[in-house]
């Protein structure tokens, strides 16, 4: 709608996690170039955690991106599987003839030393891992232990939110945290990281032109956002569409005002506090009405 008025080849504000919009704020190239390290010296059994929005499904399709073809990769975007059908998800990616029922993790190992021998090494992507139940998280420990007498047969990367880790720390599972070599926390972008993100994917998009937003306007994205990229996009792409509708070329602050009263997942909070103002003020005057009449609280 507004990509002609803003000179755009496309909206640079997407949900949809293209790697071609891959930020390198410090957080993510550094957990990026902590994952192909690690994938590359076969150290991978890879934690990376991060609240919603932060990244992870993005930066899990940049590793993808990043691999070459000496490694096998396997991603499955929605663990939420119970042993067999994770086995079966992982079997039918690895594009492995099998029976309906069967010792899939057996079928697995035959396929993996296969792949090993022809000096390939096979990686295992979870997306959303905080959503794997229990006994699939040990079935995923049955897989860590698939090795040669010289090396692992299969590396592993958990995405998830904070919940992962919580999940994790279980003592049935305990044997599960002890394999994990490296973990990452993904953190929101600071202030300064907000206004060169939004410029990238600008610029991605095909504009070309001065500054868009007004500091005054990042400034209260960033606070409306606390530096989630997902958040970022939905106000900025809102921005842009109010900004646009307004017949205005530039975002300023009453852009970014506009796109908040049509998000609720900003509108929610700031009702939540003026709610909490309303009870405040009426506990007040309560008291004061308690005092003057001398009853008792």
């Amino acid at each position: 709608m507004f990509e002609q008025y803003y000179g755009l080849t496309e909206k640079p504000f997407n949900l949809t996690p293209d790697t071609e919009f891959f930020y390198n704020s410090f957080s993510h190239q550094e957990a990026l170039n902590v994952l192909l390290v690690a994938l590359n010296s076969g150290e991978g059994f890879i934690k990376v955690t991060g609240e919603v929005g932060t990244g992870k499904t993005l930066l899990c399709r940049k590793v993808l991106e990043q691999l070459n073809d000496s490694f096998e990769t396997v991603y499955i975007p929605n663990p939420f599987l119970d042993t067999n059908a994770l086995f079966l998800a992982i079997v039918d990616e690895l594009g492995i003839p099998h029976p309906e029922t069967g010792n899939y993790l057996k079928i697995i190992n035959q396929h993996l030393l296969d792949t090993a021998a022809k000096g390939k090494q096979t990686v295992l992507l979870l997306d959303e891992a905080q959503s794997i139940p229990e006994g699939s998280l040990e079935a995923i420990r049955l897989l860590s232990n698939l090795e040669t007498e010289k090396q692992k047969l299969i590396q592993i990367i958990l995405f998830g939110q904070p919940e992962l880790n919580t999940k994790l720390e279980k003592s049935s599972i305990r044997q599960l945290q002890q394999r994990i070599m490296h973990t990452y926390e993904l953190v929101p972008l600071s202030e300064s990281s907000l206004a060169l993100y939004i410029h990238s994917r600008l610029n991605k998009a095909g504009y070309s032109g001065a500054q868009l937003f007004s500091q005054d306007a990042l400034h209260l994205l960033f606070t409306k956002t606390k530096g989630v990229p997902r958040l970022i996009n939905i106000l900025a792409s809102k921005s842009l569409l109010s900004a646009f509708s307004q017949g205005d070329f530039y975002i300023q602050q009453t852009h970014v005002k506009a796109a908040i009263e049509d998000s609720d997942f900003v509108k929610d909070k700031t009702i939540a506090e003026s709610n909490i103002g309303v009870l405040v003020a009426v506990f007040l005057s309560l008291l004061i009405i308690a005092l003057w009449m001398r009853i008792p609280l």
